[in-house]
């Protein structure tokens, strides 16, 4: 395959062109919602804007971001994951049960971490092999094919965990990714930071990156300009549950064992902040920056709807609402281009 600044047609997909006034004003709109929101809430509870809280939002907000990234990937080719959640869920316990076997078979601690790692990312990696092959190469819709894995993973995770938390995660392997630091940054902040930039430099970088917009934009465009779009699929659905897997294995260190619910609502939530972020379902538009606006903003309302105390099954309906709305800004945000 030739270089991207070689290809008129992938310079034309890459998310590069200058956005006009309008496309400003959309893009200023969730900065002053969120300030809106913080403001909004702290005059209810004035913890919410307390150094304790926020903190606390930042973190949060990382664990989402790398849910909402790894959406963003496959929205980006006009799909979604609807399960996440529960790879979230075969992950953490896969993980957990793998540290625990290794540290029980007395191996050192840096091979029960590795041995942990590795089956964590691996189990995430093949439920997306299995995704991306099933969308990709044998046709089957986004939708129907998640749909399907879903259910497949929440029946592996309650399979091999008998349905109950699986102790014996070493202490390491949260110092590691939940209570350690990096020069002084809290190790999921820095984490998902990392992984920000790097996804960053993926998307607008690379022809992999600028492909994904591409075939998002016009799968017809994309086959006529010479691109594998089968295999450009495939490694999108790939990438989304290997992000997926290793915000996984972040929540696993952060419980300290492996839930086979840890998933819970995460597919939606995800789905959620990238969609509210400016990731459009019609595929084409969006990025990293779109994700992590997004995950801030349901972080910052779910923090302070909690600190209010707003019934959880309320903000089950918000979140529902939040999706619908932000499916309609978009296509508002379209119609004005």
């Amino acid at each position: 395959m030739s270089d991207a600044s070689s290809s008129p047609t992938l310079a034309m997909a890459a998310p590069s062109d200058a956005p006009t006034l309008r496309q400003r004003l959309w893009q200023a709109a969730l900065p002053i919602a969120l300030v809106v929101l913080l403001l909004g809430f702290s005059a209810v509870d004035a913890r919410v804007l307390g150094p304790a809280n926020l903190l606390n939002v930042a973190q949060q907000t990382s664990y989402l971001a790398l849910f909402a990234m790894a959406q963003t990937v496959v929205i980006l080719t006009r799909g979604f994951d609807l399960s996440l959640g529960p790879t979230v869920s075969m992950v953490s316990v896969a993980s957990a049960m793998a540290l625990a076997a290794a540290a029980a078979a007395g191996l050192s601690p840096v091979a029960v971490l590795v041995l942990g790692l590795l089956a964590g990312l691996g189990i995430g990696l093949a439920a997306g092999a299995f995704n991306g092959i099933v969308v990709a190469f044998l046709g089957v819709s986004p939708f129907v094919a998640t749909l399907g894995s879903y259910n497949v993973a929440i029946g592996v995770a309650t399979t091999i965990s008998g349905g109950r938390p699986v102790q014996g995660v070493p202490d390491l392997f949260s110092d590691m990714l939940y209570r350690g630091s990096v020069f002084g940054v809290p190790a999921a902040i820095a984490i998902a930071i990392l992984v920000a930039l790097l996804l960053h430099l993926v998307l607008t970088g690379t022809v992999f990156g600028r492909s994904l917009y591409l075939v998002g934009t016009n799968p017809r465009a994309a086959a006529v300009a010479g691109l594998p779009v089968k295999r450009i699929l495939a490694l999108a659905y790939l990438l989304c549950s290997g992000l997926a897997a290793l915000g996984a294995l972040m929540m696993t260190a952060r419980t300290g064992s492996g839930e086979p619910n840890l998933g819970g609502s995460l597919s939606l939530q995800a789905i959620a902040a990238a969609v509210v972020g400016g990731t459009s379902l019609a595929g084409g538009r969006g990025g990293v920056g779109t994700a992590v606006l997004g995950a801030l903003f349901v972080t910052i309302l779910s923090n302070g709807m909690n600190l209010t105390r707003i019934d959880g099954y309320v903000q089950m309906i918000v979140l529902g609402v939040i999706v619908i709305l932000g499916v309609v800004l978009d296509r508002a945000r379209l119609s004005g281009r």
